[in-house]
């Protein structure tokens, strides 16, 4: 019998199920472990975190853990095979527009005025990684932010750990980031296509199947907020350094992991007229929703799910 799990975690909700509901115990400590050591490694709003000292000493390099050198090294390919398009080097821009805590804290908060962005002269492209030497280099004027990857590569990480000590096939969702291992449920897993990321399991919507890889939803209205210049959302356009102007709402793709997904769902919100055709080009199955409801899809994510 299959059995799940949720908590709040990150900021978001995270849920973990498995085909064994007597591994549910066993999965959940795995999981919360790995989530506090990402959190350690990778906040923007601990001071106390790895990342914080990391953008708190640009111009020096520094030593870092296993985890946050492998973290920055999924960030910094993002980048690479998008042409920065995904750019993990966005974390002034993030505060600039508001994003600047915790988002129930921003949410909280009644308005924001858009600050001003300083001159930006050097990029992602300066990050200096050592790999095998486990340091770190920002350059001056450069600040990083790991949300469009960190919490997609802990729900891949998460669900291969479990499936191996626990033997069940499992799911772990963190927010829109979903990644599957081990033998899966003999019809898939299956999963419900929502912005709103701690909505109920039965909330009306479209479902899929999935058996293996990822599959990740970025949205624009979920974490979104009120500024002196209209509403703002957490998708960086790093070509105008501010909230991506996009015609999507929520574009849901799935690919061979959570990171592969993540990095294209936030491709496509950001690309904006040009994402289907991208999408397509890498044949990439997806789901992308206008803000009035209409729904493109690419590649073969079934056409099923549109009348659900």
């Amino acid at each position: 019998m299959s059995g799940s799990a949720s908590f709040a975690a990150l900021g978001t909700t995270a849920v973990v199920a498995v085909t064994d509901a007597g591994a549910i115990p066993a999965a959940c400590a795995l999981l919360t472990e790995q989530l506090d050591a990402l959190d350690q490694a990778c906040s923007r709003f601990r001071d106390d975190s790895e990342l914080a000292g990391v953008n708190a000493h640009a111009g020096r390099t520094i030593h870092i853990s296993s985890l946050l050198t492998d973290t920055l090294a999924v960030a910094l390919e993002a980048a690479r095979t998008t042409g920065g398009i995904v750019d993990p080097a966005l974390g002034a821009e993030l505060r600039a527009a508001g994003y600047d805590r915790t988002f129930a804290l921003v949410r909280a908060r009644d308005r924001w005025t858009i600050q001003p962005l300083a001159r930006r002269t050097q990029s992602w492209r300066e990050v200096q990684l050592d790999v095998e030497q486990q340091t770190v280099r920002v350059p001056y004027g450069v600040e990083l932010d790991l949300g469009a990857t960190a919490k997609a590569l802990a729900a891949d990480r998460a669900a291969v750990a479990i499936a191996a000590e626990t033997g069940t096939g499992v799911l772990v969702s963190l927010g829109g980031d979903i990644a599957v291992a081990g033998p899966p449920p003999p019809e898939g897993w299956s999963v419900r296509i929502a912005h709103d990321h701690g909505a109920p399991l039965d909330t009306p919507g479209p479902s899929v199947s999935i058996s293996g890889g990822g599959l990740a939803t970025s949205s624009t209205l979920e974490r979104s907020w009120q500024t002196d210049r209209g509403s703002a959302h957490h998708i960086i356009d790093p070509r105008s350094r501010r909230p991506a102007v996009t015609p999507w709402s929520t574009v849901t793709v799935a690919a061979a992991t959570c990171v592969d997904a993540n990095v294209a769902a936030t491709a496509a919100i950001v690309l904006a007229d040009q994402a289907a055709g991208w999408l397509a080009e890498r044949r990439l199955p997806a789901r992308l929703v206008r803000g009035d409801g209409t729904v493109t899809i690419v590649a073969n994510w079934p056409v099923e799910e549109l009348t659900a």
